[in-house]
């Protein structure tokens, strides 16, 4: 199957990726992407944006090029409580966000507390996608994490970039996550985590250990763009 919806993506205002929003946008059209997602990192990420550039997303039009765009961020998990770096009055606005943790926004801690900083952020209501969760620097309990994103019903990321070129060593963790999620029936999202614009919609190693481990495709939220906007009505946006 294709997967056409991608929602983990940064432009040059995450401060290390290298194509603008419209670059990314044609690239999307030009591979049958039919929703992108920008979620450039949070502010307290170095070199990212004034929080002012969440605040403004909404003055992108809904839809380019055949491809429905939606506004969110990459938020920065910055304590062990799962606080965020991206406001309330701004989060609120958003299409949707993505939580991760990232090392230059906070020290890894013992498995306990890297747990409660993912769990932490599965509460926040504007909180629907944990990113790459199986980053081998911020060790946790795999199986709570997916327990409480099933109680929340929030969405596990596969990050094709901790396959290729970020996270190394995420692969092994990856497919036990993939595999818990599959056991309590956790809704599971492909991301791109695409710095540049060829990167969009590469979903090549993630898609392998779904079809490794005959992960159920009902769960998966890339392959059809209704299920997607569906679930984010559902969570009280208007899309």
């Amino acid at each position: 199957m294709k997967a056409v919806v991608d929602v983990h993506t940064h432009t040059v205002s995450s401060g290390h990726a290298y194509n603008t929003l419209l670059e990314n946008i044609k690239e999307a059209s030009n591979k049958g992407i039919k929703i992108l997602g920008v979620s450039d990192h949070g502010p307290d990420m170095p070199g990212g944006p004034h929080i002012f550039h969440f605040a403004n997303l909404d003055d992108i039009p809904r839809k380019l090029y055949g491809v429905k765009i939606l506004r969110g961020c990459e938020a920065n998990i910055i304590d062990y409580d799962g606080n965020l770096d991206i406001p309330e009055r701004i989060s609120r606005r958003l299409d949707y966000m993505i939580a991760s943790l990232h090392d230059v926004c906070i020290k890894s801690g013992t498995i306990e507390e890297n747990t409660s900083a993912i769990i932490g952020a599965i509460k926040n209501k504007d909180v629907f996608i944990i990113g790459h969760s199986g980053n081998p620097k911020f060790p946790i309990d795999m199986e709570k994490v997916v327990i409480k994103a099933k109680e929340e019903d929030k969405i596990i990321e596969l990050n094709n970039s901790s396959f290729v070129n970020s996270r190394k060593g995420s692969d092994k963790n990856c497919y036990k996550i993939a595999e818990l999620c599959k056991q309590y029936g956790v809704k599971m999202i492909f991301g791109s985590d695409a710095h540049n614009c060829f990167n969009i919609g590469e979903f090549s190693m993630v898609q392998k250990l779904v079809e490794d481990i005959d992960f159920p495709k009902e769960l998966i939220m890339n392959y059809d763009e209704k299920m997607f906007t569906d679930y984010l009505q559902g969570k009280g946006k208007n899309i």
